[in-house]
């Protein structure tokens, strides 16, 4: 009896949790799949079954292709990038986190990623701006040329590049400096013990240790890459051409469902948008979890 109510003592403390999961995840998830067989627009209340019609329709659109290219191109960037600038990091910080003002530099580095996305990507506008930029200054004084940045389609999406990574690199070094204080001190000093070099101690045992933070770096900076909007939205919109300008450059697949949906008013096509970034996110998560099994070292 009472392990019973042990038991639904915990199940009570799960409820609240499980209300949330269920009401503002799970419940408007299986509405999308609902919704993305259906043809159904804002300005009007009924909604006709189409079957596959919404994916038909954007098998035959190139617009939809082209955005899952440059979804494809910014994620291809963005976790090599991201995973060696935050290890690089990492491994710099960690003589300072040791010492006595580590919580300093730590709160300096993830500062960048708990400053608000549209206030900081304004300012990376203004950096980026081709007439009086501070990144044009920057190349004319070295005697470099200066490039259109936001106003070129070349350019525009490695500007946005920039901005992500500035603001969300603070959290994978945090994450790499939380692995690196969990390796075994023992291994670290035998191996200088033995006069390994630094090159061959990272190699060998510090890298080796760091492959399931690693793991889970590459897993979160794909999910984040392929759901990139904020920065987007916020730095091509304007004088820019719009949000994705100029001329799509910058249209990921994330940005085309929300224009879809919230100006065009066609939610069962953006529905099914969603649908496909879900099942090219999983199936880029199922084959990392693949790759895993075979090369991340758990301890």
């Amino acid at each position: 009896m009472r392990h019973l109510k042990d038991r639904l003592a915990g199940y009570g403390l799960l409820l609240p949790a499980i209300t949330v999961f269920l009401v503002f995840f799970y419940l408007p998830a299986a509405y999308l799949i609902y919704v993305s067989f259906f043809h159904w627009g804002v300005l009007s209340s009924a909604m006709k079954f189409v079957g596959l019609a919404n994916f038909r329709v954007l098998w035959h659109q190139p617009l939809f292709w082209h955005s899952i290219v440059t979804s494809a191109y910014y994620t291809v960037v963005m976790i090599p990038a991201t995973v060696f600038l935050a290890l690089g990091i990492a491994l710099v910080l960690k003589e300072a986190v040791s010492a006595r003002r580590g919580g300093v530099w730590r709160a300096a580095v993830f500062l960048p990623h708990v400053t608000p996305v549209v206030a900081t990507s304004i300012i990376w506008v203004w950096i980026f701006n081709p007439q009086f930029g501070l990144a044009n200054f920057v190349l004319r004084t070295v005697h470099l040329p200066a490039l259109g940045w936001l106003e070129s389609i070349h350019w525009a999406l490695p500007a946005v590049m920039i901005d992500s990574l500035w603001h969300s690199l603070g959290l994978y070094v945090i994450i790499f400096l939380a692995g690196m204080a969990n390796l075994p001190r023992e291994l670290l000093e035998v191996a200088r013990l033995d006069g390994a070099k630094r090159h061959r101690i990272f190699y060998r045992i510090i890298w080796p240790l760091l492959s399931p933070t690693t793991f889970f770096v590459v897993v979160l900076a794909t999910v984040n890459s392929w759901q990139a909007f904020s920065q987007i939205y916020t730095m091509t919109g304007g004088p820019h051409g719009g949000a994705g300008g100029p001329a799509f450059a910058t249209t990921t697949d994330a940005l085309l469902v929300y224009q879809t949906a919230f100006t065009y008013y066609h939610f069962s096509l953006a529905a099914a948008m969603s649908l496909v970034l879900f099942g090219i996110i999983l199936l880029l998560t199922l084959i990392q979890k693949w790759i895993s099994n075979k090369v991340v070292f758990y301890r």
